[in-house]
C-alpha cells in the first residue's frame, strides 16, 4: 500500500504535477545509496556530484566553488555572470571569507538574482525587508564582501521591470566574451528558482520550453509554498507568498558552469530533499523535472550524504 495505490479519488488525485509517472519516479530510487550518484548517458561528461559529509563541509565546499571561479575568472581577465539563489545560503559566508583571504575583487562579477516573491502583478517586497531576496543577498554577500564587492551597477534582482532585461543583458555580456555561471538549489518539487514543474504543460515542445528566459508572478505549487513555511518561514504557511518572479530554462540550462546544492535535513533523521535528488540525477531530462536539465551542463552539484537515504519508512 503506496500513494500509486491509494491515490484514485484521495484529496491529491489532481495535485502532482499533469506530467508526473510517480511509479516511475519511484523507481529512480535504489535501495543502494551510492547509486545516486551512479552516471547516466544524458549527463554532461564534466558534470560532477559531490558527497558532503556535514552542513559544515557542504556550506564550506560550495562557498569555496564560488570563491574559486571567481579567482579563476580575475586571474584570467575573464567577466563573470552569476545568477545566484536564496537557498542555499550557507555557502555565500565561505565564499567571502575565501575571497577576503586571497584579497580578489569582484569587479569582474555581474550579479543576476533568479528569483524573488511577487503578487499577482509582479510586485516584489521592498529591498529592506527581511523575507526579500534582494535583502537576503545585501545581507549574506555583497554586504561582508565589503571593498572587494560586486559594484552595485552590476548587481541585478527579478524585479517586475528589471527581469525582463535579464536574457538580453547576459546575452551580451556572453558575446562579448563573459561566462555565465549558475548557482543553484533544487526544490521539493525540482524547481530550479521558482521555474515550477506544471509550466511544462502549457508549451507544444520542449524546444518552446527551453527557450523562455523568465516569468513574472508565477503561480507556485503548492509544496513550493510549503518547503518554503518549512525552511524559512518558521512554519508559517500564511507568510508564504503565492507567486514568485522567475528565471527560466533559456538561463539556468544554458550555462558555461553550474554550481549547484542540496542541504535539504532537518534533525533526527528527517528531510525534505532526498526524493528531488533521486529524480534530478537518475530521471531522464523533461521539462515536467526542470532540475533534470542540470545534470546536462557542466559543474557541480555538492549534496548532504544523508539525502542519498535509504529511503525508508522511519516514524520520528
Amino acid at each position: 500500500m503506496d500513494l500509486p495505490s491509494t491515490l484514485a479519488g484521495s484529496l491529491l488525485e489532481n495535485f502532482f504535477p499533469a506530467g508526473w509517472d510517480l511509479a516511475k519516479i519511484d523507481s529512480c530510487v535504489g535501495d543502494d545509496p551510492s547509486s545516486l550518484a551512479r552516471r547516466r548517458e544524458w549527463w554532461h561528461p564534466e558534470f560532477q556530484p559531490v558527497t558532503c559529509q556535514s552542513v559544515g563541509d557542504f556550506d564550506t565546499y560550495m562557498g569555496h566553488e564560488i570563491a574559486m571561479t571567481i579567482k579563476r575568472g580575475k586571474d584570467a581577465g575573464k567577466k563573470l555572470i552569476f545568477i545566484l539563489p536564496v537557498g542555499p545560503m550557507g555557502m555565500y559566508r565561505w565564499a567571502v571569507y575565501f575571497l577576503k583571504e586571497w584579497n580578489v575583487d569582484c569587479q569582474h562579477v555581474y550579479g543576476f538574482n533568479m528569483d524573488e516573491w511577487s503578487d499577482a502583478e509582479g510586485n516584489t517586497l521592498p529591498a529592506t525587508n527581511p523575507g526579500a531576496f534582494q535583502y537576503a543577498m545585501e545581507q549574506a554577500f555583497y554586504g561582508p564582501l565589503g571593498k572587494l564587492t560586486v559594484p552595485e551597477s552590476q548587481r541585478h534582482f527579478a524585479l517586475k521591470d528589471v527581469l525582463p532585461t535579464y536574457g538580453d543583458k547576459i546575452g551580451g555580456l556572453r558575446a562579448k566574451g563573459a561566462e555565465l555561471v549558475v548557482v543553484f538549489g533544487i526544490g521539493r518539487v525540482c524547481h530550479i528558482a521558482f521555474w515550477e514543474p506544471q509550466f511544462a504543460g502549457e508549451y507544444a515542445s520542449e524546444a518552446e520550453w527551453l527557450a523562455q528566459t523568465h516569468r513574472i508572478a508565477a503561480k507556485l505549487h503548492p509544496l513550493t509554498i510549503e518547503q518554503n513555511a518549512i525552511t524559512s518561514f518558521k512554519s508559517r504557511t500564511t507568510l508564504v507568498p503565492a507567486r514568485a518572479n522567475t528565471i527560466g530554462p533559456a538561463l539556468f540550462a544554458n550555462a558555461d558552469q553550474i554550481i549547484g546544492g542540496a542541504d535539504g535535513i532537518f534533525s533526527r533523521g528527517m528531510q525534505w530533499q532526498g526524493l528531488s535528488m533521486w529524480m534530478s540525477l537518475q530521471h531522464e531530462p523533461t521539462p515536467w523535472i526542470p532540475s533534470t536539465y542540470m545534470t546536462k551542463q557542466k559543474g557541480r552539484l555538492f549534496y548532504l550524504e544523508e539525502l542519498a537515504g535509504p529511503l525508508v519508512a522511519e516514524c520520528n
